[in-house]
């Protein structure tokens, strides 16, 4: 094998050294992001933003709210260096996506410093999204267990823009409590890295598998009591980067779009629901709130630490669930996506009991 032009003629070199690399390169992911927060957590930094305490807020000190720029920058960092080793493609959907991350990331960065308009940030959103139709991520058909749905040209095209917009703004909904959306990130990426992997498709596996020990090296810093915040240069991109990649599966085969949203489905049941909500009691939609499910739990009792570890296990099961649903038979799929229809009515109707029954 080569590396860096460099023939590797020992076998056991040749063998084993494209799994140490592999491994080093995560290393280099999760060290990275665990250094940069370090560094930003610090009054000096020159990314050390405060988040301070508001009535919509969870939190009761100022934090710092720059661990998204160290995620983004640790996940640039390390897909360049296995570009740079081989071990990852360098092809115009990776690129695409890495202007998108960019993008979003740079506007983000900005809004947590000097509160950038919602509007501007959704033209930076749409941008972004953008991106990923010019790198072909639109899905020419949708599969349902059993069943597949051909989209036209503009039906597949407006899909995957509102596709986007929503991951990537439910995301920034749900990143409202201490090792929240780190951990989300950390199961979700880690689920889809090994979906790829089972597929035949080491590239996105290695590619999602670097997002999640970014973010593991964040959690170090976030988990309840956070020292630090992933803020509007982290979350937003996350979510784009789940979208970007559940795309991605979708079209090349490796696994169903309703499988991704299977995995990342408490962040999209409890985002969603709680739009709904909002919107039939008639409240402005793009303001700040605290009426997720996970904030309610939250006001009615259950500590930061708590309500984070059970939803760890919300988590890890609806990865679970995706990966073995996918190696059953449709009929079963079905099943199993209604008993998690199931799950979250009783997570719903459990909240609002815990809110009647609060002092």
């Amino acid at each position: 094998m080569d590396i860096f032009g460099y023939r590797v003629n020992n076998r056991w070199i040749a063998r084993w050294l494209p799994q140490m690399t592999e491994t080093l390169v995560l290393l280099l992911a999760f060290v990275a992001a665990v250094l940069l927060c370090w560094r930003f957590s610090s009054p000096d930094s020159l990314f050390h933003v405060l988040d301070h305490p508001g009535e919509r807020s969870l939190h009761e000190q100022a934090t710092p709210r720059s661990g998204g720029i160290a995620i983004v920058a640790a996940v640039i960092m390390a897909w360049g260096t296995a570009i740079a080793l081989g071990r990852l493609t360098w092809n115009e959907t990776l690129a695409w996506m890495m202007a998108g991350v960019v993008l979003l990331a740079v506007v983000g960065g900005m809004d947590d410093r000097w509160d950038i308009s919602p509007l501007k940030r959704l033209m930076a959103q749409f941008l972004a999204a953008s991106l990923l139709l010019a790198a072909g991520l639109a899905p020419e058909v949708l599969r349902f267990p059993g069943v597949s749905f051909a989209l036209s040209t503009p039906l597949a095209l407006g899909f995957t823009v509102l596709f986007v917009l929503w991951m990537t703004n439910l995301y920034n909904f749900m990143d409202g409590m201490d090792g929240f959306a780190g951990g989300m990130a950390v199961v979700g990426f880690t689920a889809m890295a090994w979906l790829g992997w089972r597929a035949g498709d080491a590239d996105f596996a290695l590619g999602a598998l670097l997002v999640a020990a970014a973010c593991a090296g964040f959690l170090m810093f976030n988990f309840p009591p956070a020292r630090l915040f992933m803020g509007d240069a982290g979350s937003p991109v996350l979510g784009y980067l789940a979208a970007a990649f559940m795309l991605e599966a979708e079209r090349s085969g490796l696994f169903p779009l309703w499988a991704g949203v299977l995995i990342f489905s408490p962040f999209v049941v409890d985002a969603t629901y709680t739009l709904l909500r909002r919107l039939l009691a008639g409240k402005r939609v793009w303001q700040a709130h605290r009426e997720h499910l996970y904030q309610r739990l939250v006001q009615a009792g259950w500590s930061h630490r708590h309500t984070v570890l059970w939803a760890y296990v919300l988590m890890l099961g609806a990865a679970l669930t995706a990966d073995r649903a996918l190696l059953l038979n449709p009929q079963v799929q079905w099943v199993i996506l209604s008993g998690w229809i199931l799950i979250y009515l009783f997570i719903i109707l459990f909240t609002v009991h815990k809110e009647k029954t609060h002092p």
